[in-house]
């Protein structure tokens, strides 16, 4: 018994699960519903069945007052000294007579519980219930009439006179009200599924009408492919929940779009970069294979090498990227924070630029000590004095200098002027502004978007800027300074 109500429990759960937002929410606003309407049926029933007896018992009790004040005066008129001073018993009987018209019962009894007066429907019955209240108080029980099917709700009211203790019984039907209280439950048994078939199809209706967009939302999704992001989600009018999960859907749309579209630019920009060195490579070993004594070892020699380290750079710097594309600029481009003199990376960049190329290599530094990665710092000299050196005509020059709690890092080249429409484009990768400015000599178009990258990482900014003398380019970085170390600022 017990396995079979279990499985009955799986199969209600397993059915919950499986049906659909509608349907679940338009069960549990209709079970809501259900609730609402017991509970308020059982309370207006029980406030109904409270207010019939509360009303049957307030003129029961006015109605045994005034009959109580007739049974004295007849009770102290027996004692009168002369008949005439003694009242009417029809008085007594009058009142009887009155209260019975709006369908009460009575009977007055004496001490001993012998009627002494009655309404006609209880005239010839004994006592209905042997009731002695004290006197002014009284008590209220229901009791069956041998004539009558229905239940009668009594009041019965201690009285005294002369000595002499009386009660007072008047009972009302409880028929009318019976009646009154089963019509109630009728109209609630009838009115109340009504109103929940009502509910449950204007939710459901309501809540179906409200996903209707979530569904071609859907269907629009299922329709669009990673080969084709184009496509957008269908905006509902409106600013709720449908409309702003339809326009978060066309953003991530927006920025998938934008994603793929990037990397299958790095993957063509990627293959042709890795394709020209590899061509070079191919041809010379053609070459040595096929003219074996045409070739010079030395210079073939020399040519794998430079291509081979053209080769490896490519790959250190598409493996940078790919880093920083799946763990974020910070843990791939810093993998240490310590204390860096900016001043030392630059004087030791600067000789190297010397030995390396013809052109003049002015310098100017302050002292400034920075917190980062220096091998790092490093590569963004490097790069940014590579990219100067490939572009100048007769010179670069390299400053540093600090501003509060920032230090500025220039290097200028005194080449063609980068349009100002380009100058954020630059840090993007695998970018060419020109054919004659990049490709023809030997740059990969990752170097700037690695030092935006680990510029970035440490906090700081990178921009391009016209030069404040003469014309070229001047590239400027902004990083945090840690402290000014006590050393003298230099010229060379």
């Amino acid at each position: 018994m017990i396995a079979v109500a279990r499985r009955g429990v799986e199969e209600i759960v397993r059915w919950w699960l499986g049906a659909g937002v509608q349907v679940r929410s338009t069960v549990a606003a209709t079970l809501l519903q259900a609730a609402v309407v017991a509970a308020a049926g059982a309370v207006l029933l029980l406030a109904l069945h409270n207010n019939l007896q509360t009303s049957i018992d307030a003129g029961n009790l006015a109605t045994a007052q005034g009959i109580s004040a007739f049974v004295d005066q007849e009770i102290a008129g027996s004692s009168a000294a002369s008949v005439d001073d003694a009242p009417d018993r029809d008085d007594l009987q009058g009142a009887i007579d009155a209260a019975a018209q709006r369908r009460a019962v009575v009977q007055v009894l004496n001490a001993d519980g012998a009627v002494i007066a009655s309404s006609s429907d209880l005239r010839g019955f004994r006592s209905v219930a042997h009731r002695m209240p004290a006197v002014g108080g009284t008590e209220i029980f229901q009791e069956g009439l041998p004539f009558d099917d229905d239940p009668y709700r009594f009041t019965a009211l201690g009285g005294e006179a002369d000595g002499t203790r009386f009660t007072v019984l008047i009972g009302e039907s409880l028929g009318t009200g019976e009646d009154t209280l089963h019509a109630a439950e009728v109209a609630l048994a009838v009115a109340g599924p009504l109103l929940l078939l009502a509910v449950a199809g204007a939710t459901y209706l309501f809540i179906g009408r409200s996903l209707r967009p979530v569904a071609k939302i859907r269907s629009t999704v299922e329709g669009i492919s990673l080969r084709d992001l184009s496509e957008r989600v269908p905006v509902p009018p409106g600013n709720d929940e449908v409309s702003q999960l339809a326009r978060t859907m066309n953003a991530m749309l927006v920025d998938l779009d934008r994603a793929t579209t990037a990397q299958r630019q790095f993957v063509s920009d990627a293959s042709h970069e890795l394709r020209s060195p590899v061509a070079t490579l191919r041809a010379a070993a053609d070459i040595a294979l096929t003219v074996p004594n045409r070739a010079d070892r030395t210079d073939l020699a020399v040519l794998v090498r430079g291509e081979a380290m053209r080769l490896d750079r490519l790959v250190a710097d598409l493996l940078l990227l790919a880093r920083v594309d799946e763990h974020g600029r910070n843990s791939a481009v810093t993998s240490r924070r310590d204390e860096v003199d900016l001043d030392d990376l630059v004087t030791a960049e600067a000789r190297r630029l010397r030995s390396a190329t013809t052109l003049a290599v002015s310098v100017h530094r302050e002292p400034a000590r920075i917190i980062g990665d220096e091998h790092a710092l490093s590569r963004v000299l490097r790069n940014l004095t590579d990219n100067a050196a490939r572009h100048a005509v007769t010179a670069v020059s390299i400053t540093l200098h600090h501003n509060d709690s920032t230090a500025v890092l220039d290097v200028v080249n005194d080449g063609p002027p980068i349009p100002g429409q380009d100058r954020e484009r630059v840090f993007d990768r695998f970018v060419r502004l020109e054919e004659s400015r990049a490709r023809d000599l030997g740059g990969t178009g990752l170097g700037l978007a690695i030092v935006r990258e680990i510029v970035l990482a440490h906090g700081g900014s990178v921009r391009v800027l016209d030069p404040d003398d003469g014309p070229g380019t001047c590239f400027r970085i902004e990083l945090p300074i840690s402290e000014f170390p006590d050393s003298p600022e230099l010229t060379d």
